[in-house]
């Protein structure tokens, strides 16, 4: 079989319906949408989650929660994933989103967190850190930069 030979399977591929091309058609003259009503118009038809006047579910439902505006989001990372860089090598959020630890840096910054062990001596540059991550870091021969 050579590529120019290459068709779908038989039954596989349907004609797309062509309406309101003639009553030979069988979807001719009122192009299968009936005599009448609003569906039957152009343009016609309800909005998305009208339902005929009936007061809509969204709106029969409680509210719940609210959002804090003020809420601060960091990229946070743990001390233990510091361990793949060399000693003496200087962190950031930058390198850390260059070598795949974190996908994407939020919009407060990076936070260290102290869960795991860290053997290498590192400078650490970030916005964040806990009182475990400092001692961690601070442990193993590394300095801490609160940015």
């Amino acid at each position: 079989m050579k590529l120019h030979e290459l068709k779908p399977a038989k039954g596989a591929v349907k004609k797309t319906k062509r309406k309101g091309r003639g009553t030979g058609s069988g979807l001719g003259k009122t192009a299968g949408r009936g005599s009448n009503g609003q569906n039957s118009r152009s343009g016609g038809g309800v909005r998305i989650g009208f339902e005929g006047g009936q007061m809509p579910l969204i709106r029969r439902l409680p509210k719940r929660g609210f959002t804090n505006i003020f809420k601060k989001q960091f990229s946070a990372i743990n001390v233990d994933e510091l361990n793949r860089f060399e000693n003496g090598t200087e962190i950031t959020a930058e390198l850390l989103k260059e070598a795949g630890v974190i996908k994407k840096i939020e919009k407060d910054g990076l936070k260290i967190l102290g869960d795991g062990n860290l053997e290498k001596n590192v400078t650490v540059k970030a916005q964040k850190f806990t009182k475990s991550a400092i001692e961690k870091i601070e442990a193993a021969g590394g300095k801490v930069e609160v940015m």
